[in-house]
């Protein structure tokens, strides 16, 4: 059943994920200002997290202490999986986010970054019928959830769920094809289901701000006016049925470049589409390892690698060149995530046996120690 919502609202929003620092302090002034640039364009959809540290409050401080509660929307969102990881301390998440936020009540509250195992942690905590409860009671207008998994999964939660409303995915042009992220596949899955979309990393973490070099060229040689972010964002704003594209905003320029585009926001026409497919086109050219992120690898690994992280990583070196990024990834995805790095294979083949695609990993695993330097 068709339950698309916002047909008219505005296809911006502002992700209050990556706030601008001073000293490693929010910097709630500048915010200010960004918040007051965003409504006065005629947006409303700000986007925030309980695990987002100092995110509730610096929205509050900015938003909701200094505009009329009708005058804007939030969303924010529960991470169950997050420790101490008990029902308990997920349902008290939704306390501190309307103590935080002073908000009184979220527009959209979304189950956070389901995908894997983290999925069923909700389903053991009975969080949906928590969230139902909310929403009866009036402390939550609609229920959704972000997600960064496979279409296939994607499908059994929309079928397990149809209470749900909307649904928060990764989609940018880069990633439309990618075996990995699959931007493509799961948009489709959403709308085969009637769900509206709400995207996030429409500019893949800044990466699209600084895209390949052939990428560059015809974007430039297309309208040398428009920024490389702002291609990324139109891309996404143009598929249907979706509720808004966030912006991870964070300075008063990258607000301004955002909405410099977005304030009289248009489709891409059939030139800029056939641009964007040409885009597309240079990005495949480049070769990649082709992981899935199925982790049929790790399950077999003796040595407990982080075998499809460091690929990721790998791969945002070859279409990026930026090391930072993919040192990111080796930081967060497998160190953080208590997994060994490609310098502790031993070479023992069990891996390669297992891969669906087929990938040569010992040989690339080779090769991230000396790109990525361990």
């Amino acid at each position: 059943m068709e339950t698309y919502l916002g047909e008219n609202t505005p296809k911006l929003g502002f992700g209050l994920m990556r706030l601008p620092k001073n000293d490693g302090i929010i910097d709630v002034e500048q915010v200010k200002t960004m918040v007051d640039l965003f409504l006065e364009a005629g947006f409303t959809y700000f986007d925030t997290a309980w695990i987002y540290a100092g995110s509730e409050d610096a929205m509050r401080e900015a938003l909701v202490e200094r505009y009329p509660r009708e005058s804007y929307t939030i969303a924010t969102k529960n991470a169950a999986w997050a420790k101490p990881k008990t029902r308990e301390a997920a349902i008290e998440q939704f306390e501190t986010s309307l103590r935080r936020s002073g908000a009184g009540y979220f527009d959209y509250y979304l189950l956070h970054n389901l995908g894997q195992t983290r999925t069923q942690v909700f389903e053991d905590f009975g969080m949906w019928d928590f969230v139902k409860e909310k929403k009866a009671e009036g402390k939550i207008k609609h229920i959704g959830f972000s997600f960064h998994s496979t279409p296939e999964e994607l499908e059994e939660i929309l079928i397990a769920h149809p209470e749900v409303e909307f649904v928060q995915l990764q989609i940018n042009y880069a990633d439309w094809e990618s075996a990995g992220v699959q931007s493509r596949g799961v948009y489709e899955t959403a709308r085969k289901y009637g769900k509206s979309v709400v995207i996030m990393e429409p500019v893949k973490g800044g990466l699209l701000a600084d895209p390949p070099e052939a990428v560059k060229k015809l974007f430039k040689d297309a309208d040398p006016n428009a920024s490389y972010a702002s291609w990324a964002i139109r891309f996404a704003a143009s598929l249907d049925g979706v509720l808004t594209v966030l912006s991870g905003m964070s300075s008063v320029d990258q607000m301004k470049d955002n909405l410099s585009y977005m304030k009289n926001f248009k489709k891409l026409d059939a030139s800029e589409r056939a641009v964007m497919d040409q885009a597309q086109a240079e990005i495949q050219k480049i070769p990649i390892i082709p992981c899935t992120g199925c982790n049929y690898c790790a399950k077999v690994c003796p040595m407990n690698i982080g075998i499809a992280s460091t690929f990721s990583a790998m791969n945002i070196m070859s279409l990026y060149q930026n090391k930072v990024r993919a040192k990111r990834y080796i930081d967060m995805d497998v160190i953080g995530a208590g997994k060994k790095c490609a310098d502790s294979c031993i070479k023992c083949g069990q891996c390669e046996e297992v891969c669906p695609q087929h990938i040569e990993i010992r040989k690339h695993l080779e090769e991230a120690v000396s790109m990525l330097q361990f």
